[in-house]
This record gives C-alpha cells, sequence and structure tokens, in this order.
C-alpha cells in the first residue's frame, strides 16, 4: 500500500471542497467541487457544478449550473480617472489606497426557476434571467434575458423561445416549482410534453 499516494489524495479532496462564504444553500440543492459561492442564495433542487464562481446572486429552484461558469462578480468605475481599486473605499487585493472614494462594486444577479447555463457561461453582475430560459454554453451574457427564452454568443443574444407565448404565460401562471414535491410527483411523467402536463393540471383543477 502506497501511503503517501492516499495521503495525497485526501489532501486534494480537503481542498477541492466548495468554498461557501456568507451563502444560504437548501440542503436539496448540490455545489460540486471547486466552487466557489459569495453571498449568495441556492434553493432547492438547483445544482452547480465544479469550477463555478457565484457573487451575490438569488438563484431560484430546479436550476441547471454547468462548469467553469461565472456569475456576478464586481464592477469597476470606468466612469471615474481610474479602474483601479486603490483609489476606491474598502477593501482590495493590494492592500494599499491613494483614496476612499465611495463605489459599489457589486450588483445582485438574478436566476429564476428552471434555468439551464451552460459550460464556461459569464453572467454580469446585475442581470436578471427568467423562469425556464437557457443560456448557450460559452456565452457571454451582459442583458436581462426574459422568460423561456434562448440567449447565446458572445456577447450573447436572443435566439428564441423555449415554447409559444401561450404555453409560456400557462406554465409561468402554473408555476410547477411551488408544487409540493409530492405534487410534482404526481404530474412529472407529463414533463416531456407541455401541452400534456398543462392539460393534467386543467384537469385536476377541474375536478
Amino acid at each position: 500500500m502506497d501511503i503517501k499516494y492516499y495521503i495525497q489524495k485526501a489532501f486534494q479532496k480537503v481542498l477541492s471542497q466548495p468554498i461557501v462564504r456568507s451563502s444560504k444553500i437548501s440542503n436539496k440543492s448540490a455545489v460540486w467541487n471547486d466552487c466557489l459561492i459569495i453571498d449568495s442564495e441556492i434553493d432547492d433542487y438547483t445544482y452547480v457544478s465544479d469550477h463555478t464562481n457565484i457573487y451575490y446572486a438569488k438563484i431560484g429552484k430546479f436550476c441547471s449550473i454547468a462548469s467553469y461558469c461565472l456569475i456576478g462578480g464586481a464592477s469597476h468605475p470606468i466612469e471615474y480617472v481610474s479602474t483601479s481599486p486603490v483609489f476606491l473605499e474598502g477593501r482590495n487585493a493590494l492592500k494599499t489606497h491613494f483614496a476612499n472614494i465611495p463605489y459599489k462594486p457589486y450588483k445582485e444577479t438574478f436566476i429564476g426557476n428552471d434555468v439551464w447555463i451552460g459550460a464556461k457561461c459569464c453572467i454580469k453582475g446585475g442581470v436578471t434571467i427568467g423562469d425556464g430560459a437557457v443560456i448557450g454554453m460559452g456565452s457571454v451574457l451582459l442583458k436581462d434575458v426574459g422568460a423561456y427564452e434562448i440567449w447565446a454568443g458572445n456577447p450573447a443574444h436572443f435566439i428564441r423561445k423555449r415554447f409559444d407565448d401561450e404555453t409560456i404565460s400557462k406554465l409561468l401562471e402554473m408555476k410547477w416549482w411551488k408544487l409540493s414535491k409530492e405534487d410534482i410527483a404526481v404530474i412529472a411523467d407529463n414533463f416531456n410534453t407541455p401541452s400534456l402536463l398543462l392539460i393534467k393540471i386543467d384537469g385536476e383543477e377541474s375536478g
């Protein structure tokens, strides 16, 4: 038995654990190794894949966030003479201050429910992504995204809607992600076809 090998593996496992600071993470969610979560909230049944950094974000239920994403993060004052933090109030990595000019570097990012964010996406701080939206892998998102819209590219742009407007309206009214897990289990077999799901819901409500 190679003791050194097992010690090294143990250290690697400890070092790769996600770092979570000042955040609220649901015990029904999953955050994979080598993630950094700062001042954020992650709701039920959402997973965050490895090597993803999230700053000052509120993320809803049933979201799928792939690997190597950056969500939120600090901005710099491009309207000031310098963009360097050494002229701004608060702590900075350089541990130097020539001035303490007021500036808020973080804007809260809002990600709705059932949102899918592909690998290696960069989401600008302060952006809002609506329920059911999809952000294609490698996208650089600088603008708000509407519910059930698909965006992709650098910079990301609108591609199309996932469903027709009537279906989207009914899904948003239904808010299935707010149902109990028992109620979701009853209708889960219909999740592959939106029209069947809506018929199922209408039938139960009328019954």
